[in-house]
């Protein structure tokens, strides 16, 4: 079924073609006609299937179809997202679908200045994209209100529970005008969403789902590789040397490990970029924007600053690291195989990962093929037969040099790993949520073979930015992303 009979107008139309689409995707098919009747809704889909152009067409229609000027310093339609990345995608979508329309639109989130934010929302908008945290900032300052709200979206539903937002979530709620439209958008859907659903939506929300919870995307080649987790690094740099291995996301757990990850591929002459949330929003936009170019090979991130990265032609995702959160997995391999494409998903698994493993294997329902690369004569001689803790020293670049006693990771307390924190969660509630452990004990050293799966340290750092007129507030709720 084309476009033109889901009751969309000609200017949409023509600002989907020109995009390049010609049929609507599942998703859409199913999702737009409901946006369309002004229903709630909850709606699953895998990532890159056209969530996004789902509530984004409709939601369009219908303000172009109801012209009203937006309440001073609020929207008619607010669109909650939880990265920094995906509420930029967001709105450069509303942009380009709406460019005929006259649609205004205005994205906020952390880790820039208030100021540009302030005077973009002051006449109103009629579409407002935020993050959690610097929204409640806003709020705050009394520099935005919602009162104006006609349609809520909550977007990667699932990601948002995942990095505790639930408190910010309901707390953003109750600014809103009771009388609304709700729309739940998530690649998965866990049963907490579902109770999260019943507090916020109508009753009887109409419920969409075009595949089947936590699988995965039928297009993407997989594949696990057991190596040592002292050696990943060497063979990283080995599958760069293929020809195929052309656009590439690696994923790592922690800040630092992709920090460490990217200057490895340097150091072998990939061209590579990291990307997370200790990165200001300009060295993230830049290696985003080297990524899309072609000018960086290689974008190693973290769960949560990938969320926003859609890149078409992404060749390979390779996950240096498996996630703790097994639904993640599904999130990562999306990255490829985007818009009907086909890609390759390569997972690494170190034997204190095996447990982590099973977990996805059994979220996903399917056993992942696999292949055996430990003490492979196919590493490079200088660190195929080297113990685990020369190898690690020799990928790094180090040298004894008498003194430090650097840390080795997998022990105690004292890992040398930096934990991804939660975007642009407000410092007050960074402590809401905790994930029990998966296997293990605690917070200390895993349990023999069984790593601990537990939720990551909480980043406490504050961002201080200015409030209204550029003086600091009193208070602030400190987005870290």
């Amino acid at each position: 079924m084309p476009f033109s009979k889901l009751g969309l107008p000609a200017s949409l139309i023509n600002g989907v073609k020109a995009m390049g689409y010609v049929d609507p995707t599942p998703i859409q098919l199913r999702a737009i006609p409901v946006v369309l009747t002004g229903g709630d809704l909850i709606a699953s889909a895998q990532t890159g299937t056209g969530k996004t152009a789902a509530f984004a067409l409709p939601i369009l229609h219908r303000l172009a179809a109801d012209r009203r000027p937006a309440t001073r310093r609020s929207a008619r339609v607010l669109v909650l997202s939880p990265t920094r990345e995906l509420a930029t995608q967001i709105g450069e979508s509303f942009k380009t679908y709406g460019k005929h329309l006259g649609v205004s639109v205005a994205v906020v989130f952390g880790g820039v200045k208030y100021g540009g934010q302030m005077r973009a929302m002051a006449p109103g908008v009629d579409v407002l994209v935020a993050t959690p945290g610097r929204l409640i900032d806003h709020l705050q300052e009394k520099s935005i209100t919602l009162q104006g709200v006609e349609i809520f979206v909550l977007d990667e539903a699932d990601q948002m529970l995942d990095m505790g937002f639930i408190l910010p979530i309901r707390r953003i709620v109750k600014f809103l005008p009771k009388e609304r439209q709700n729309l739940f958008f998530s690649a998965t859907m866990p049963t907490e969403i579902g109770k999260l659903a019943g507090e916020l939506l109508n009753p009887n929300p109409l419920k969409v789902s075009v595949t089947p919870q936590a699988t995965t995307v039928e297009k993407v080649s997989q594949k696990v590789i057991f190596v040592e987790s002292a050696r990943k690094r060497a063979l990283l740099n080995e599958l760069f040397a293929e020809r195929d291995f052309k656009r590439v996301i690696v994923f790592t757990r922690t800040k630092r490990g992709a920090d460490r990850v990217a200057k490895s591929l340097e150091q072998a002459g990939v061209e590579a970029a990291a990307i997370h949330g200790d990165k200001s929003q300009g060295a993230r936009e830049r290696a985003l924007a080297a990524f899309k170019s072609g000018e960086v090979k290689a974008l190693v991130a973290t769960d949560i600053a990938a969320r926003g990265i859609d890149v078409d032609a992404v060749s390979h995702v390779v996950q240096y690291e498996l996630p703790n959160v097994p639904e993640s997995y599904v999130h990562r391999i999306g990255r490829t195989a985007r818009a009907g494409a086909g890609g390759s998903a390569i997972a690494f698994c170190g034997e204190e990962e095996r447990n982590l493993l099973k977990d996805i294997q059994k979220v996903t329902r399917q056993v992942i093929p696999s292949e055996d690369r430990r003490n492979d004569r196919g590493l490079s001689m200088m660190t195929a037969h080297m113990p685990a803790e020369a190898t690690d020293r020799a990928e790094r670049g180090e040298r004894n040099s008498g003194g430090g006693g650097g840390r080795r990771g997998g022990g105690g307390g004292h890992s040398d790993r930096k934990p991804e924190g939660r975007s642009d969660l407000p410092g007050g509630l960074r402590k809401q949520r905790n994930r029990p452990a998966r296997a293990g004990g605690g917070g200390g050293q895993a349990a023999a073979g069984r790593p601990s799966a537990s939720t990551k340290p909480i980043d406490q750092s504050q961002f201080k930015g200015p409030a209204r007129g550029g003086a600091e507030p009193a208070k602030r709720w400190s987005p870290v992303d």
